[in-house]
């Protein structure tokens, strides 16, 4: 009998769960038993905001040093919180299709966010979310929290909060059931983080050549394409998972639109581009001004899609994001 593939995964309900469903895919097209091998990191053990403790690994360090240590054979990371660069060794080997991107409100009786009293209490601990309910809900409170999702949906059935934002994809991965009620948080005014909705299945670069030919047939594309370009972007910023902006792409044939703001940590202030580019010809179109850029030479589509992504990042650094976004330490 063949051995059994290892997955790395944290502890969380939802890690645990995503990579359940990684893992069925995988047996199903591998033929090989698939076992899950729990890892506990920084990121679930560090109670502090994450605002505080950064975003540099927080809940990848753990995983992938046991990774090249041999104690699993692959990862499964949700890519919104996956640094963009890889470590030497390690490879993406496949990003799965991707799930709905938007953020969710929750609450108890409906009231969308921009109609909630002065007051109300709003719970998220990103940065960027932050930033995006000051906006929409300025007369709110922002309580920064941590936690499960079940945990942070009981925090709103009990009343000591009036709302939480999640993850769609998240709260669809773990199917979880609640009377509370949803307002989807639309991807054009609420654009959220670089990779959400999406995972990221990691493996080393030496790992055996079937293992990788199978893993290779999770991949999706269109999938790949958009998160490069949001990564891009991330990565041109110099910023770290936690930084307080959002960007969403969509790849449609063989070009890719992609929204884009920075956010003042500190204010309303705001930083934003809406960019449509080719991925075959590599030329930028600044909300359809046709102003040409430096971009990719379209000859291999995910190069041409990271340099879209660093292109984009160079555009806000020079409108002034670099004042707004904090820089990742190393």
């Amino acid at each position: 009998m063949s051995t059994p593939i290892r997955l790395g995964t944290r502890r969380s309900a939802l890690a645990t769960a995503q990579s359940g469903h990684v893992a069925a895919a995988l047996e199903k097209i591998s033929g090989r038993k698939v076992e899950l091998v729990p890892i506990v990191s920084e990121g679930d053990t560090n109670r502090a905001s994450l605002s505080q403790i950064g975003g540099l690994g927080v809940f990848a360090t753990r995983l992938r040093a046991a990774l090249l240590a041999g104690e699993c054979d692959i990862l499964v990371h949700s890519l919104k919180d996956l640094p963009t660069a890889v470590p030497d060794g390690l490879v993406i080997a496949a990003t799965p299709p991707r799930v709905d991107a938007r953020d969710v409100a929750i609450t108890r009786d409906g009231i969308p966010l921009h109609a909630l009293p002065a007051g109300a209490r709003i719970g998220t601990g990103s940065p960027r979310r932050i930033a995006q309910v000051r906006i929409r809900a300025p007369r709110a409170e922002v309580v920064d929290i941590r936690g499960n999702v079940d945990s942070r949906l009981a925090r709103v059935e009990s009343g000591e909060l009036d709302a939480v934002i999640l993850a769609a994809a998240g709260l669809s991965r773990l199917g979880s059931e609640t009377t509370l009620k949803r307002e989807e948080l639309g991807l054009a005014e609420w654009p959220t983080a670089p990779g959400q909705g999406s995972l990221a299945v990691e493996t080393t670069a030496d790992a055996a050549s079937d293992l990788r030919a199978a893993l290779a047939k999770l991949d999706d594309a269109d999938t790949r394409l958009a998160i490069t370009v949001e990564r891009g972007i991330l990565e041109g910023l110099d910023a770290g998972c936690q930084a307080p902006m959002a960007a969403h792409a969509v790849v449609n044939s063989d070009s890719v639109r992609v929204r884009t703001i920075v956010y003042d940590p500190n204010s309303d202030r705001r930083i934003g581009l809406d960019v449509t580019e080719s991925l075959n010809r590599g030329y930028i179109r600044l909300n359809g001004s046709g102003n040409d850029a430096d971009a990719a030479d379209g000859a291999d589509p995910n190069h041409a899609a990271r340099e879209i992504g660093l292109s984009v990042a160079r555009r806000l650094l020079e409108q002034g994001a670099a004042e707004l976004v904090p820089r990742e330490q190393p």
